[in-house]
């Protein structure tokens, strides 16, 4: 009976490309034990030739996406299933599409200077973000508002120490053998 399951959680870890959010996603479901989603095995070949090509998906190209992204969450909510997903979700009205999912979605923002990430960008290979997308990225980056739920980190410390803060911030239980 659904009515005897514990209410699921949904965590989005946020953020530009290369700010950290698959890594920290992928400690933070190993901590707490919520089933982890990268979102970028969500887009569809069109949206990865884009911006493989360095061209910046526009508003058209990730309805779509997110759309599916907050069907996954919804399907895993219907299972008793809570889940971690890294995806960008640089816009409010992006977040709002993923909250449509599930109930109790929360969000991680992965917040810092941009010479970080470009940095960081510049010492990693992705199949497909380009590091001249970071500045679009940004402008397009609108921080979470006073009324959307979940806390903003600093990107600069380690992944290591992110997680558990994460966890923490958010009241997350700590799975057994999760810390």
């Amino acid at each position: 009976m659904t009515g005897d399951r514990p209410p699921t959680r949904h965590v989005v870890v946020m953020g530009v490309s290369g700010c950290g959010k698959t890594t920290v996603a992928r400690l933070l479901s190993e901590l707490t034990g919520l089933r982890f989603v990268e979102a970028d095995e969500f887009h569809s070949e069109a949206n990865v030739a884009r911006m493989r090509s360095g061209v910046p998906l526009d508003d058209a190209a990730r309805w779509p996406w997110l759309r599916d992204l907050a069907g996954w969450m919804t399907a895993r909510h219907r299972e008793g299933v809570s889940t971690v997903l890294a995806c960008s979700a640089l816009k409010r009205s992006y977040r709002d599409v993923l909250r449509q999912g599930p109930p109790n979605v929360e969000f991680v923002h992965l917040d810092g200077p941009t010479e970080v990430i470009r940095e960081r960008m510049a010492t990693r290979t992705h199949p497909y973000m380009p590091a001249s997308l970071l500045d679009s990225q940004a402008a397009t980056l609108e921080p979470l508002g006073p009324d959307e739920r979940g806390p903003v980190l600093d990107l600069r410390l380690p992944a290591e120490a992110l997680a558990p803060l994460a966890a923490d911030r958010l009241g997350l239980p700590l799975a057994v053998g999760g810390g």
